[in-house]
């Protein structure tokens, strides 16, 4: 229940004892506002963490044992000052400044921030206001407090991240990815997808929480989480949930004055729920789908992984389409390239050429969409990429893929797309006797590409026999998966959910075709790790495998030279990873590569 109102004089607080280091970080925060630069927060942050200390600062090296004041903004600090005291004498005092110098001050420097700067320098009784004035007055009336409805976007985000910062393991903070997922069951709206007649999904609404000072983004990836103001507000939230119910909120909804997002929020909020999907049972329990949007399942017991799919295609509502590279149709030799789609064509196959960032030919299933009456364009078809991808190989092109590295970089991204069945695609060429490779090794590639990665291998004649297996393949996948529901999932997500298909199976879970694709770019930005696992593969001997090892062990370069620092010896560094297991057969990385690795991460001289 909410606190009973007491009335009566308050007694007046103290104003921050720093107003000069208080009207500096606003000045700053305010100009990356206008600029659209994300350390905006940051100096918000500091901000609020300067109003609550309580004794005066004389310098910013003084600062740094706040909260949120790092070496950056100490030095902003102490330069400002000693410009300051240049101005003003060693005498001029920082710890009183009247409201009619400061304003005056302020409006010289900034006239567009000298209201919000002024209204930072107010006590904190008065902070508690909104930081800027409102757009809209209503009749002189009061404003309300901003509560998002229940069910809404805002709603559903400011609960999830109240409830990741009550969790033990919580990082303090959330990706996109994982709030989309984790909020999706607090609210009616999708947070991926619009409605038809409307532009704006649930995810709009984290705009107006980051406006209201409710939600910080910072980072690249964006990483979301609550203000001290949000968090207050997220937990009056979950305490209004678990006494009343969800049926009736504590709080009016948003006011009339609030931005067109959330009128387009509070209008479709009677949207049907999104349907959830639970993933298969070990146990062979299988969900069952019915026709309808609002999918429900029965629930097994053993169940331990919760799937939201953003979207679902029904059978007989999506076309089996063969994606080709537009490599293979483009440059080299045109007749024998063009020769390819011919018989692709001949052979009545629907496929699509298109820019794939891995893979030369993989399958997609392409929703079929109407053109709608008196709309423009027809709406964009959702794309659910299949679990198989092919890789081209010709033997002239797989010799010199061997000798300029290509060929083992291929192999690593394919293993690592999220695809369970990798095709590898060897097409004979004239001959071989004149390739800088001899014949016995490249045969000795194809089959450790079969054996020791685990790839399929189809070796062909020619193109048309290439066009043919490409035919049978898409023939025998519109077999697999014409009569399936198909669920949608993230890159981030398809690790967790069962992804198996079989003839009992009833649905199958499937990544998106653009994030696929997007996630697969080869000069996309890295993590660390990946850089890592690229780096060792530059040295002879270490394949993906190998690799793939020594990064459970050691996920960064700073871990691995960590450890080689605590060996006594040089000895004992060079068998560091020697005892590594590696590959299926579980095999020791051995003495050799290991003394390598630590040759290359210990010797700080040019290697000869």
């Amino acid at each position: 229940m909410p606190e009973e109102l007491t009335y009566g004089r308050k007694r007046p607080l103290p104003a921050c004892p720093n107003p000069l280091f208080l009207k500096w970080l606003t000045e700053w925060r305010d100009s990356a506002a206008e600029k659209g630069l994300k350390t905006q927060f940051v100096y918000q942050k500091a901000i609020s963490s300067l109003k609550k200390y309580p004794l005066p600062l004389h310098n910013g090296k003084e600062a740094k044992i706040l909260q949120n004041f790092g070496d950056s903004i100490c030095k902003m600090l102490d330069d400002r000052l000693e410009k300051y005291y240049a101005e003003h004498g060693l005498s001029a005092s920082i710890h009183s400044l009247s409201n009619a110098g400061s304003k005056l001050n302020v409006e010289k420097r900034h006239p567009k921030t000298a209201s919000s700067i002024l209204c930072a320098l107010e006590t904190p009784e008065q902070e508690s206001q909104e930081p800027s004035p409102p757009k809209k007055k209503q009749g002189g009336k009061k404003l309300r407090e901003y509560v998002p409805q229940q069910r809404s976007g805002a709603y559903a985000v400011l609960l999830t991240l109240y409830k990741d910062t009550k969790c033990p393991s919580s990082r303090g903070y959330m990706t996109k990815a994982e709030l989309q997922k984790e909020a999706q069951s607090l609210c009616d709206k999708s947070f991926t997808l619009t409605d038809p007649k409307s532009k704006y999904t649930a995810w709009s609404s984290v705009s107006t929480l980051i406006q209201k000072e409710l939600v910080i983004k910072t980072h690249s990836p964006a990483r979301y989480s609550l203000t001290e103001k949000g968090q207050e507000l997220a937990q009056r939230l979950k305490e209004a949930e678990q006494t009343q119910g969800k049926t009736n909120a504590f709080i009016t909804p948003v006011s009339s004055n609030e931005d067109e997002e959330d009128q387009e929020e509070s209008d479709s909020d009677a949207s049907p729920a999104i349907p959830v999907l639970l993933a298969e049972a070990p146990l062979g329990e299988q969900s069952h789908l019915t026709s309808s949007t609002n999918v429900k399942c029965s629930v097994p017991l053993s169940i331990q992984y919760n799937h939201v799919p953003a979207f679902i295609l029904h059978p007989g509502n999506f076309n089996i389409v063969l994606c080709v590279d537009f490599i293979e149709t483009t440059g080299g030799s045109t007749h024998r390239k063009q020769e390819l789609v011919t018989e692709l064509r001949r052979n009545g196959v629907n496929f699509d050429v298109r820019k794939l960032h891995i893979g030369d030919f993989l399958w997609i299933a392409q929703e079929k969409v109407q053109p709608v009456s008196g709309q423009l364009r027809i709406t964009q078809a959702r794309e659910l990429v299949l679990d198989y991808v092919v890789e081209r190989k010709r033997m002239d092109d797989l010799c010199g893929s061997i000798i300029d590295g290509r060929f083992r970089e291929q192999k690593f991204r394919l293993k690592r797309c999220g695809l369970h069945h990798p095709v590898y695609l060897v097409e004979e060429h004239g001959s071989t006797q004149h390739l800088s490779i001899p014949e016995t090794t490249l045969q000795q590639a194809i089959v450790n590409t079969q054996v020791v990665d685990g790839f399929f291998i189809k070796r062909t004649k020619d193109v048309r026999e290439s066009a043919a297996y490409l035919t049978i393949m898409t023939r025998y996948l519109q077999g697999i998966y014409s009569n399936k529901t198909l669920l949608s999932c993230t890159k981030e997500e398809e690790s967790k959910c069962d992804r198996t298909v079989s003839p009992d199976t009833t649905h199958c879970i499937l990544i998106e075709f653009k994030e696929f694709n997007e996630g697969a770019m080869k000069n996309k930005a890295q993590t660390v790790k990946e850089v890592f696992a690229r780096q060792l593969m530059q040295i002879s001997g270490v394949s993906g495998e190998k690799a793939a090892a020594i990064l459970e062990r050691y996920s960064t370069p700073a871990s691995l030279v960590a450890a080689y620092a605590c060996c006594n010896s040089s000895e004992e560094q060079e068998k560091l990873l020697s005892n590594v297991k590696c590959g299926k057969l579980h095999r020791n990385l051995g003495p050799v590569l290991s003394k390598t690795i630590s040759q290359l991460y210990c010797t700080r001289e040019p290697l000869s």
